[in-house]
């Protein structure tokens, strides 16, 4: 990407470029990775080119609001992802739910709304939507980022009043969220630690094929639902895990789900059982 590109993301695509060489240099002492420098340049006194208006925020909020409550809901919610020209269903909204902190699936409170966009700089729907773009290129790449939205994203997805996931929410989730994370690097596999015997060939971790086997495990195993266990130590796995899982530690403390999908995975011939490599 050419450098002029990676400072304007890092400055805000569409603002108005004032601080080109503080960028430039996070960009540098980053090793020009765009996550990194974004991070620290606004964690560590970089600034946008402008502050948010809140009695903007506040007529946008009206505008979208339930006429009869005190929250943006379902309908609004449709309103405004068509005029920031977005799916509902697109992975970015779940970046943004985590940024605004928004409870529940189509809902949004004016606190949360008010102070999340202001952080992000926006109280335009053309600045929204520069946003986006940020957010979901940084949701790809940024583990941490992604950590913070996934972990999120299970309160965020769950039937008030219920513990769990039910299956097919959490599998709809999840067909968002790892594709993301695996293409953009945020799931790239952590070598930390692994010490395991790869038969002489480069280790690998967790590919969209793993992913479907998840899918078609748990679709075999049935049950009623996902605990947030599982939910969160399932990140955990995907990052630390070989492609033939031959480093899993049944005697760690992964959730019983996890070392059942292992053994299911070695039982119907997807990876080899340990005695065999």
């Amino acid at each position: 990407m050419h450098e002029d590109w990676l400072i304007e993301d890092i400055l805000g695509v569409g603002n108005n470029l004032k601080y080109p060489k503080d960028a430039k240099r996070y960009l540098d002492k980053h090793q020009r990775r765009l996550d990194a420098a974004i991070d620290a340049y606004y964690q560590e006194g970089g600034s946008r080119t402008t502050v948010a208006s809140t009695s903007k925020l506040n007529a946008l909020f009206e505008k979208y609001k339930d006429p009869t409550g005190d929250e943006i809901s379902i309908d609004g919610t449709i309103q405004l992802c068509q005029d920031l020209k977005v799916d509902p269903e697109n992975v970015v909204l779940l970046a943004v739910a985590y940024e605004l902190k928004s409870p529940r699936v189509g809902e949004w409170n004016k606190k949360g709304w008010v102070e999340g966009w202001s952080r992000l700089g926006c109280d335009t729907i053309d600045e929204m939507k520069d946003t986006l773009a940020r957010l979901r290129a940084k949701l790809g790449s940024d583990s941490t980022y992604f950590h913070k939205v996934y972990d999120h994203t299970f309160g965020f997805a769950r039937t008030e009043g219920q513990r769990s996931l039910a299956i097919d929410t959490a599998l709809a989730f999840w067909d968002l969220l790892l594709p993301t994370g695996l293409t953009g690097g945020a799931l790239k596999h952590d070598l930390t630690g692994e010490d395991v015997d790869m038969g002489g060939e480069e280790s690998s971790g967790w590919t969209n094929e793993h992913t479907q086997w998840w899918f078609q495990f748990l679709a075999e195993k049935g049950g009623k639902g996902v605990s947030k266990d599982t939910w969160m130590m399932l990140f955990d796995f995907i990052r630390s895990i070989d492609s033939q899982f031959l480093t899993h530690d049944a005697e760690a403390a992964w959730p019983s789900a996890i070392d059942d999908f292992v053994a299911w995975a070695r039982s119907v011939g997807k990876v080899p059982t340990p005695e065999a490599t």
